[in-house]
């Protein structure tokens, strides 16, 4: 058998699969052959517990750091999230970083038969499936995986080993009787164990151990009858009759236990001074081969046998079993495990020492990535025990709200506040109906609803008691996403501030990325694009590796900055990662966000076509899910594609339901109406000053600059440009000039050549050269007079009325056409205006 599971290294298969039922000496063989492999081995020995995603990635990552100590940095940061991401999502980052361990090595999957989620599965099949040149994968059980086979057999990936392949000859049952289990016998009862028990070795272990000290053997061995059906049962009745009372007693009251150490097995069993410790007597079960299996390489931590453990438990229930438990819940929890803490005392039926749990020391489990299991524990439980304590109803509703199920949250908050109705408040009542509201903010949270955010986290933050840390941090978080979305950006800054500071003071992971994202919006709505940076920066830092959905925004900030700064392959490049994100961030805007900003960057690449079709699946997202406070940026956008073609009226059209004067004063400088547009840009310049709102003050006065270009007043126009040039440098914007195309150009020429911060207008007039596609550049600039015909052709005025206004023959008209038309590449009129728009020459 080892030179089967040699073969399947040397053949490079991706997988070996030892599957049997229990007994068969699957773990033996694959400890034997990893001890005569020369690569390192990480093995990760499961149980029901690990059906839990984040559970088992952890522990999986844990295994794999045996091997290669830094593995699996990304993937540990987002299992502490809340909610975990699609599976698909955490295990390519870790692929990836499996990939760069430079040694071949081997990971043991052992007892994956308890495995019974189909996420996990999922994993296994997306690891396989790209699974590193240099990792081989184990998988050890009592049946097949979940997962299919068929693939990797049809292409010569798999090694199986099953039952067939495990049994014992004859010479092998002598040899394990006589040297494993020390007993003298003679060949032709080695060989009737042998046939007996069908080579199955936990079953010639078992009749081994029952032999021992009797006399009679050739009368054992002639009674055994391995096939029946209590044979088991028999074998550990006589295993456990034969043993010491001390030896019995531990290993029945320990069978509670999934995994157990020398210290754990004193607290429960309360051993006293003159007794032998719990590590003395889990050395001695592994030398006796009790069924117990070692977990590490030290010997520290150990389980029993499967089978063994069952049949113990089953004579070890009732009410001495859950006091058990209880002991091992104080154990862990002292010990600063309180996830396992938990899953004891609620093994225990201990309601009100679980719900305790739950809330953490400092931190509750649902903030650490425990949301299923604790979910899992409330459902499980009677609805009058649920519908008497408010307090699980209201865990209820939280870990609700963690796993994404919005709709069945509410009814759980209505029933916590039916049972606490009527009754005066203690502390402990008060906290409840804060946190209670804190919950209702987070589902206004989802639903963009400032005013019921803002008005539920008040309420919370009046109720929720002071030490309430975790809840109080992620209300006052909800808060300034409130003011952020009424436009009260300083209050919604200090919020974020509040919030992102407390987080890292008590561990708060989730939280203090969410603030650090809104700290950034805030940053760059106010035109400090390097504090904004290093914000979104920060983000990605926290995270690291892991697939947070969180960073999708960070990303597109980043692409924001990016573009503004006009490095549009950076904003490429973090554009692609945000769009990435975006669909794991379930019944939010992000999608649409990106979709915008490629419309943008589109346009700025010359893409008129994408542009308008990133704008189109932005409009078409926001009416499919009910995001209509995004309308009107999404009109605003169409409304500037629609303007590039020269086509203002269907602009007028587009934001006509909307307040947007930006928008409204393009429009009016398209149509010529100077007046109209002054007037717009005026009265949003200053009130976006008295509400510091710097970047529609910057856009409004960059705007009004090109407006009084164009009405003829060059002085103000100056003006007006040197102010946008003081507001834009600090954050050294680009974009914002060099997207208003020609007549910001021109402008820019002007005020350099009065000596209006030189150093800043070279580096935009660099940028306006580099701005256009190649293929898009103007061979030779227009001249004046080919700008005064080309504006007249706009106007639609025919080539002799142009003449006449320009005292100019019809031919020399003619002849200014062909150049004009020669130089904008096109054969038209229409042509000529539509691309001369887009150029930003009208």
């Amino acid at each position: 058998m080892i030179e089967r599971l040699n073969g399947g290294q040397q053949r490079h298969r991706k997988l070996t699969l030892i599957s049997a039922a229990a007994g068969f000496g699957k773990t033996t063989l694959a400890a034997q052959w990893l001890g005569e492999c020369s690569r390192p081995a990480a093995w990760l020995s499961l149980d029901e517990g690990d059906n839990d995603p984040a559970r088992f990635l952890a522990y999986f990552v844990a295994a794999l750091r045996t091997v290669a100590p830094n593995a699996g940095e990304g993937a540990l940061g987002v299992l502490l999230a809340p909610q975990l991401p699609p599976i698909e999502a955490i295990m390519t980052p870790l692929i990836n970083e499996l990939a760069e361990i430079e040694p071949p090595f081997i990971l043991i999957l052992d007892d994956y038969h308890v495995i019974e989620n189909e996420l996990i599965d999922r994993a296994m099949i997306f690891l396989l499936e790209r699974l590193p040149s240099r990792m081989h994968l184990v998988i050890v059980a009592r049946k097949d995986p979940g997962f299919s086979l068929a693939k990797l057999r049809a292409r010569d990936q798999l090694t199986e080993l099953r039952a067939a392949d495990l049994r014992f000859t004859a010479a092998e049952a002598g040899g394990f009787l006589h040297r494993t289990m020390g007993l003298e016998l003679s060949p032709d009862n080695a060989a009737a164990l042998e046939a007996r028990t069908e080579g199955w070795a936990a079953g010639l272990q078992l009749a081994a151990i029952s032999m021992r000290d009797r006399q009679d053997v050739d009368g054992f061995v002639r009674t055994f009858n391995g096939t029946h059906p209590y044979v088991v049962d028999y074998l550990i009745e006589e295993v456990l009759r034969r043993q010491p009372d001390s030896v019995k007693s531990f290993l029945l009251q320990t069978s509670v236990l999934e995994r157990m150490c020398g210290p754990l097995c004193d607290a429960v069993l309360d051993v006293k001074g003159d007794e032998p410790d719990g590590q003395t007597m889990l050395q001695e079960l592994e030398r006796a081969n009790l069924f117990i299996v070692p977990l590490d390489d030290e010997r520290r931590w150990y389980r029993y046998h499967h089978l063994f453990a069952d049949l113990l438990r089953r004579r070890q229930q009732g009410p001495d079993a859950a006091e058990l438990r209880v002991r091992a819940s104080v154990w862990h929890e002292n010990n600063g495990d309180e996830l396992e803490a938990f899953r004891y005392a609620a093994a225990a039926g201990d309601i009100d020492r679980a719900a305790r749990l739950i809330e953490g020391s400092g931190m509750p489990l649902l903030f650490r990535g425990a949301a299923m299991p604790v979910l899992e524990w409330l459902n499980s439980l009677p609805k009058r025990e649920l519908n008497t304590r408010p307090s699980l109803l209201v865990l209820h509703a939280s870990a609700l709200l963690f796993v994404g199920r919005m709709a069945d949250v509410e009814p759980r908050l209505q029933a916590a506040e039916a049972a606490i109705a009527g009754a005066t408040p203690d502390e402990r009542g008060r906290d409840l109906i804060g946190h209670i509201a804190s919950i209702r903010a987070t589902l206004a949270v989802a639903r963009h609803q400032a005013d019921e955010i803002a008005k539920q986290s008040r309420r919370a933050l009046a109720y929720l008691h002071p030490d309430n840390l975790p809840v109080r941090t992620a209300t006052t978080w909800a808060l300034g996403y409130a003011c952020h979305l009424r436009g009260e950006r300083a209050a919604a800054g200090r919020a974020y501030a509040e919030a992102l500071a407390v987080s890292d003071r008590i561990g708060h992971y989730i939280v203090g990325v969410m603030s650090a994202i809104g700290l950034g919006n805030i940053q760059e709505t106010d035109n400090r694009l390097e504090l904004a940076e290093t914000s979104y920066r920060d983000v990605l830092r926290r995270v690291g590796d892991a697939p947070l959905p969180a960073v999708c925004e960070a990303h597109l900030g980043l692409a924001r900055i990016g573009y503004e700064r006009n490095d549009l392959e950076a904003a490429r490049q973090h554009g692609q990662e945000s769009a990435r994100f975006a669909p794991l961030l379930e019944s939010t805007d992000r999608a649409l966000a990106c979709e915008l900003f490629l419309a943008r960057l589109r346009r700025a690449e010359g893409d008129r076509g994408g542009a308008a079709a990133a704008a189109a699946r932005a409009e078409l997202l926001a009416r499919q899910h009910g995001f209509a406070h995004r309308l009107p940026e999404i009109a605003a956008v169409q409304a500037e594609l629609l303007l590039s073609e020269g086509d203002a009226e269907a602009a007028a059209e587009r934001v006509r339901p909307y307040e947007l004067p930006l928008s409204q004063a393009r429009i009016c400088l398209a149509q010529g109406e100077w007046s109209a547009a002054l007037d717009l840009l005026e009265t949003l310049g200053e009130r976006a000053k008295e509400e510091n709102r710097e970047d529609e003050r910057l856009r409004a006065t960059i705007l009004e600059a090109l407006a009084r270009q164009a009405a003829g007043d060059g002085k103000q126009a100056l003006n007006r440009l040197r102010d946008a040039l003081a507001l834009a440098e600090p954050g050294g914007f680009v974009r914002i000039f060099v997207d208003e195309g020609e007549p910001m150009r021109r402008l820019l020429i002007e005020a350099h050549s009065r000596g209006i911060k030189r150093g800043y207008i070279a580096k935009l007039l660099g940028a306006f050269r580099s701005a256009l596609p190649a293929a898009q550049a103007l061979i030779e600039p227009l001249s004046e007079r080919e700008l005064e015909v080309l504006r007249l052709v706009e106007q639609g005025f025919s080539n002799q009325e142009i003449g006449e206004r320009l005292f100019l023959a019809l031919s020399s008209v003619k002849g200014h056409n062909r150049n004009i038309f020669d130089k904008l590449h096109v054969r038209r009129r229409t042509e000529a205006v539509a691309r001369a728009r887009e150029l930003g020459l009208l």
